[in-house]
């Protein structure tokens, strides 16, 4: 079984890396494309489980202990098979 993790910065939080691509992207020619740009991270975790929800827990607990910064942060669990 697999868990994708998704983190972004909550809405609100100043996000300067996604300041700074929105910026390059528009001096590249993408400015009329490009509304906003937010930069997270992506986490794959291959898991030991057969049991989705029992997984769901458990990768919700490394999150909130680890994976993310939840005062500035959220984050999304997808699980795989």
């Amino acid at each position: 079984m697999k868990a994708i993790v998704n983190v972004a910065l909550k809405q609100g939080v100043l996000d300067d890396q996604g300041k700074a691509t929105h910026h390059a992207l528009d001096t590249l020619g993408f400015k009329e494309i490009v509304k906003d740009v937010r930069i997270g991270k992506q986490i794959i975790l291959e898991l030991n489980s057969s049991n989705e929800d029992e997984a769901r827990a458990e990768v919700t607990k490394m999150c909130e202990k680890l994976l993310a910064n939840t005062v500035i942060e959220d984050y999304s669990i997808e699980i795989i098979g």
